[in-house]
């Protein structure tokens, strides 16, 4: 319940960095303004209000901050800015030095904004509300808008895990979840707008479930509720760490009506050394088992994997070892970062830092990798039929959209098609990568 004084005729704008999870409190922080009586407007147009959600897994987090602030003050160069997100919460004094940015709000004031920033009075200096993260401890649910297709759906927060490289916990506090029913609910709002697919987003979404710091659900119980909803076709688990991706889970969404069959395991070492140096809970072995389960009851199911190189200690071995794991796993496409140090985390005080040039050398060969899985996974699917739900997006004529496995695929541009389920036989490859297709003479599968 947020109580706030109406302010009439004044608009804001938002920009997003990261993760989906920050998509769907941009929208959701979007909604507060808008029942506060602002009007949202494009980034690159005048606004008297601009908040900046920001990351802090990415590189160069103060540089893509002061970029964006740069940009916004271009547009208005009195508007009031507020930071927001991972980095705001942080290195709140490294964001207040910044030219322009009036307010920063830590993880447990954000959704307070609109009582933080009054009637947009500039200060001398810049305000910061940032308290220590073990005081961010409530769950507060959000879900994307504005994109017809689909909506990133909030379940959980925050993360109980402590990988040697992370700093999420630092930035998002312990684990909580929502309650079932509410998301339920959230989700049956979804559906009355009309929105065919439902992304599942979190910090560590298989950890769903605790609420007051004791564990009162489990992610197998949410999974189950929301298959029951009505008027959502699609629902897409966005990333699942392996360890908590049970054998019931994985059954469950084999035969549900509603979860696709796709899923997002991290990986980030296919070598056990490099594993436990990272406090992973898990060892090569298992990833390798949840892999041959998924595909021994879904085929054609598309799994992408997170995979970090140059992690300190890591020898040529140890990443050719994850290399050649990967290369023989049936997996579809790699999301590969490289280790970069963040401050506060055990891994970078950690010896044996990999030189940059070898970083990057093997970043090279785990995106070429990648690619050779995706056209591997697209190449297998050529001549079956699948169900592709398209989005409004229009470049040279063309349109695109996604089937439930998550194959990428292109046809003409017609408007008729944007956010409908279409019957389609896979036909060939584009030299871009993209799958063409022919249509079913039974063309909308839903209306």
């Amino acid at each position: 319940m947020y109580f706030c004084k109406i302010i009439m005729n004044k608009k804001v704008a938002f920009y997003t960095l990261g993760c989906k999870l920050n998509f769907s409190e941009t929208s959701s922080i979007g909604r507060i303004f808008k029942d506060a009586g602002y009007e949202t407007t494009a980034f690159n147009s005048q606004a008297d209000v601009y908040v900046i959600n920001t990351c802090s897994v990415t590189d160069h987090a103060d540089k893509k901050c002061r970029k964006v602030v740069k940009e916004a003050l271009k547009y208005s160069p009195n508007a009031y800015i507020t930071i927001v997100g991972c980095y705001a919460q942080l290195k709140p004094q490294e964001i207040a030095n910044i030219p322009g940015v009036d307010m920063v709000l830590g993880a447990a004031e954000k959704f307070n904004i609109i009582e933080h920033i009054n009637d947009l009075t500039k200060q001398e200096k810049t305000i910061v509300h940032n308290a220590p993260i073990d005081e961010t401890n409530q769950f507060v649910s959000a879900y994307s808008i504005g994109d017809r297709t689909r909506t990133f759906l909030k379940v959980q927060d925050g993360c109980d895990y402590s990988c040697t490289f992370c700093t999420i916990p630092l930035a998002r506090g312990a684990s909580r979840s929502g309650k079932i029913e509410d998301i339920v609910r959230q989700a049956e709002e979804i559906a009355a707008s009309g929105v065919k697919e439902i992304v599942l987003t979190g910090v560590n979404i298989g950890d769903f479930g605790v609420r007051d710091g004791e564990r009162q659900d489990r992610f197998l119980d949410l999974v189950k509720a929301l298959d029951e909803v009505e008027g959502i076709d699609r629902i897409r688990i966005s990333s699942i760490e392996p360890n908590l991706l049970a054998n019931d889970i994985i059954e469950f969404v084999a035969q549900s009506k509603r979860f696709v069959p796709h899923f997002h395991m991290p990986l980030q070492s296919g070598n056990n050394k490099i594993l436990g140096m990272m406090r992973r809970r898990y060892k090569r072995e298992l990833y390798a088992e949840r892999v041959a389960k998924i595909k021994s009851l879904m085929p054609d199911c598309c799994i992408g994997v997170d995979v970090i190189v140059g992690f300190p200690g890591e020898t040529r071995e140890d990443f050719l070892d994850t290399y050649n794991f990967l290369n023989e796993m049936d997996i579809s496409y790699l999301h590969v970062f490289t280790y970069s140090e963040r401050e506060n985390t055990i891994a970078a005080q950690m010896e044996g830092a990999v030189p940059g040039a070898q970083r990057s050398d093997r970043s090279k060969m785990l995106h070429i990798l990648s690619e050779k899985k995706r056209r591997a996974f697209y190449e297998n699917q050529l001549s079956k039929i699948g169900d592709v739900l398209f989005e409004s997006d229009e470049k040279e004529g063309f349109m695109h959209g996604f089937s439930k496995n998550y194959v990428k695929v292109r046809t003409a541009y017609d408007p008729l098609l944007v956010n409908e389920v279409i019957q389609v036989r896979f036909t060939s490859i584009t030299e871009t990568g993209e799958v063409e297709i022919e249509e079913l003479p039974e063309v909308f599968i839903h209306a």
